[in-house]
């Protein structure tokens, strides 16, 4: 990871300085170097994914927005929709295996869709979901805890592995019912 990180550095230190001069007022690399370096980033997460699948031997299908999912088990009823509260067993890791959070080991996680503080990909991906679906999530960084990690078990830039089961969910109209 070092080795990526050093690389990355590299790669916009020689294209901020080949070819031009730098401007005396422009300090570190301008817009179009970061956005260079950011698609540079998302391709290398993308063959990361990419092979981890391949090796994995998995039929994963992509989002437009860059979520790779698989369902497992179809589930019943109407698909998830914001404001549905949701039970769900998960177990998140890395790509590379590590073991991160596991409902085994807090307890089922408790989600209002569109309300909790959830990633954003795996918001996107319980949307695609219907009660007593089984998924796997494969979400990137950009999608994920992002370039800071969620300070605890998701490093830096970490590609995050889920495996999602909906164990219950109460539909939005059933609440506002029982309010």
């Amino acid at each position: 990871m070092r080795l990526f990180v050093i690389a990355l550095i590299s790669l916009v230190t020689i294209s901020c300085n080949s070819g031009h001069e730098k401007s005396s007022t422009q300090k570190g690399p301008g817009k179009k170097e970061l956005a260079d370096l950011n698609r540079y980033m998302v391709m290398k997460d993308r063959e990361r994914i990419e092979n981890y699948i391949a090796r994995k031997d998995l039929k994963m299908t992509e989002t437009q927005s860059g979520l790779w999912y698989m369902i497992k088990s179809e589930g019943t009823g109407k698909y998830l929709t914001d404001n549905d509260k949701i039970v769900i067993e998960y177990e998140c890791s890395l790509l590379d295996g590590t073991f991160c959070y596991s409902s085994k080991e807090t307890g089922p996680m408790e989600v209002i869709l569109g309300k909790s503080r959830i990633e954003s990909g795996l918001y996107q991906g319980l949307k695609m979901l219907k009660p007593g679906a089984e998924a796997v999530f494969i979400i990137p960084p950009f999608l994920a805890w992002g370039i800071l990690g969620d300070g605890k078990k998701i490093p830096s830039r970490s590609v995050v592995v889920y495996n999602i089961s909906i164990v219950s969910s109460q539909e939005a109209a059933q609440q506002n019912q029982v309010l």
